[in-house]
């Protein structure tokens, strides 16, 4: 079947068309209503089927006869350690973990957070909520305590799932004091806390509140699958917004079950029992979606690695996993295979395993910059395709369908819209530019499944944010535009949203922190261009009169404080002090004129700013600390 047969079945008949997708996997009930929409226009898929999400990924296996396949890969050269789960296995210890769960009060709806580490306890954590019928949150471990604390107040979770520590290349990272700290700083107190006690970092209990993972599962007993509605929600998780307090994404069961299954083959063109590897972190989406649910409910080996691209031991990390165990398909980010190719530039160790089971390289979670595409492409012999998509929808809204038609690669493009996907390129008024017009990428409504149709207890923040900009779309917050042959190209963020290493973070919630110092009376955060991860934050700050902090010591004090209050995903590590900041004549500060000058892009001094004479300033100071040309 073409590409384009299939884009056209998806828009002619969106019913129609997932009907037959949701067909694949097997549902306690099959829906009878696919599609319904509400007042927005935007939909909710497969609402009345009964399902359970782990039955699908896990039992579903087993009961045909395939629970001595191997489901997942655990390896982790940080600590030296591997481990291999079949089907069967993963079932068994994924029940058992739900009936822990389930003695600690845990029933479906409940919300239950994940703060763990990239091992095989938070794989099965996730899928153990699923089991209940329960809603989990992933927290990424290398976020901080009042990071933590929002979602716990946002999430209000019944129990908090959690390990004594993460382990960096360099460093053990304590997670309880974190997790102390949070609770301490959040309104909302949980009712119990599991810790995975690691050899590293033995992290002492709270009587009465926390308890010992290991005994408390050997105590549990296996607990079946709780039935769901499609609609009801599966997860929530957090992505950062132009506000600086995040927002929780909610995608529901049916939905994401079916738009992954179909994935699974129609993008990445993997078969079940084949080896697919996401090398990210199960505390973003990708791991959601491409660690965890997508490569089960396919029923593929997935792979949970612990550790980086380079370091661990060398930048030869990602083949040497791809060879052992002979992954087919590779999905990581942009950024690192930029690591890999600054720390090993002839791809020399790449040469030294077998990649002949390795068929392709999937890149996302930022531009796929055209150099680094090249040089992974003639170095791996392997085709190196990028695809586009958001915390938001889940999966691919841009893709090369290699399991459907592979279409021409065409560096600095992600590609067609994915089945289901109804991309238009709009100006500020709604109107569609013609093509190779840049414009505001918008989703025409509805959106297909697996896509967020609400944020979790602030329906209105859903419709602010997503739908009220571009009335009958769902806007992206991305730029691009479309050329003559439909391709799709996404040139970057319109909000303040910035890239850092595939991870969105809001440059207004790092502004809040470093206005909190006590030397800094005004200050503007802004993305700056970075060869390695895409995009690092600047700090641009004005003193308050009568401070005598040197730039040096101003630096290293809001490293600290963003590391403590954000986390250091962050990677800040740059600030400018400046005489006064850009502003229009109502005080608006002129930040997208601050990041075209840090950029090296044309730039149009406002007719509305205040003193134009500030420019000259600000690029003298900027030039001196060699920040630009």
């Amino acid at each position: 079947m073409s590409y384009q047969t299939e884009y056209d079945r998806s828009m002619n008949d969106p019913e129609g068309f997932w009907r037959k997708q949701a067909e694949a996997l097997e549902w306690f009930r099959f829906p009878q209503h696919i599609l319904t929409r509400d007042g927005d226009g935007n939909g909710h898929w497969f609402a009345d089927g009964e399902m359970n999400t782990a039955y699908m990924a896990l039992d579903h296996h087993v009961k045909h006869g395939r629970g001595d396949q191997l489901a997942l890969i655990y390896d982790s050269p940080v600590t030296n350690t591997k481990a291999r789960y079949t089907y069967a296995e993963l079932t068994d210890v994924v029940a058992r973990t739900a009936g822990m769960l389930a003695g600690l009060g845990v029933v479906k709806g409940d919300r239950v957070i994940i703060y763990m580490p990239m091992i095989p306890e938070a794989v099965i954590a996730m899928l153990a909520v699923a089991r209940l019928g329960a809603i989990h949150s992933v927290v990424f471990g290398g976020f901080a305590a009042p990071e933590l604390a929002l979602r716990i107040d946002d999430a209000k979770p019944k129990v908090i799932l959690s390990a004594s520590c993460g382990i960096e290349v360099k460093r053990v990272v304590e997670y309880k004091p974190l997790l102390d700290r949070a609770i301490e700083l959040a309104a909302h107190k949980p009712r119990s806390c599991v810790i995975y006690q690691r050899p590293q970092a033995i992290a002492p209990l709270l009587a009465g509140r926390d308890h010992e993972w290991t005994s408390l599962l050997a105590q549990a007993k296996p607990v079946g699958c709780t039935p769901v509605q499609g609609s009801d929600p599966l997860y929530i998780l957090y992505t950062s917004g132009t506000t600086g307090k995040p927002k929780g994404v909610v995608r529901e069961n049916g939905g994401h079950a079916v738009a992954l299954k179909y994935s699974m083959k129609a993008i990445y063109n993997v078969d079940p029992g084949d080896v697919y590897w996401a090398s990210s972190d199960v505390g973003w989406v990708v791991g959601h979606s491409y660690i965890v649910y997508g490569p089960l409910l396919h029923g593929c080996t997935t792979v949970v690695y612990e550790g980086k691209p380079i370091m661990t031991p060398d930048a030869g990390a990602l083949w040497r996993v791809c060879a052992e165990y002979g992954v087919k398909a590779l999905f990581t980010a942009p950024t690192a295979f930029r690591a890999v190719k600054k720390e090993d530039p002839q791809a020399l160790l790449m040469k030294q395993y077998d990649l002949s089971k390795l068929q392709i390289i999937f890149s996302a979670g930022e531009r796929l910059d055209a150099p680094t595409g090249a040089w992974l492409a003639d170095n791996s012999g392997k085709p190196v395709v990028d695809h586009w998509w958001q915390t938001e929808t889940g999966w691919a809204i841009t893709a090369n369908l290699q399991g459907v038609e592979p279409m021409p690669i065409k560096p600095g493009s992600s590609t067609m819209p994915v089945p289901g996907f109804n991309v238009q390129i709009l100006d500020e008024n709604g109107h569609p530019v013609p093509r190779g017009t840049q414009g505001f990428i918008a989703l025409k409504l509805p959106l297909p499944p697996a896509c967020l149709n609400r944020v979790w207890g602030d329906d209105n923040k859903f419709r602010d944010t997503y739908l009220s900009f571009l009335p009958g779309y769902y806007a992206s917050g991305d730029g691009g535009y479309i050329d003559d042959d439909g391709y799709v190209f996404v040139m970057g963020r319109v909000d303040d949203v910035i890239n850092v290493a595939g991870h969105r973070l809001s440059t207004g919630e790092i502004e809040e922190v470093v206005a909190t110092h006590p030397a800094v009376a005004e200050c503007a955060v802004i993305a700056r261009d970075d060869e390695l991860k895409g995009q690092v934050p600047l700090g641009l700050v004005v003193l308050k009169s009568g401070a005598t902090i040197s730039e040096a010591d101003l630096h290293r004090e809001l490293i600290a404080r963003v590391r403590e209050n954000i986390g250091a995903i962050t990677c800040y590590k740059d600030t400018v002090i400046l005489p006064r900041l850009p502003k229009t004549r109502s005080g608006k500060t002129l930040r997208k004129t601050l990041y075209k000058i840090v950029n090296g892009q044309e730039y149009v001094v406002a007719s509305t700013i205040d003193d134009p004479g500030v420019i000259p300033e600000i690029i003298d100071v900027l030039r001196s600390r060699k920040m630009i040309a």
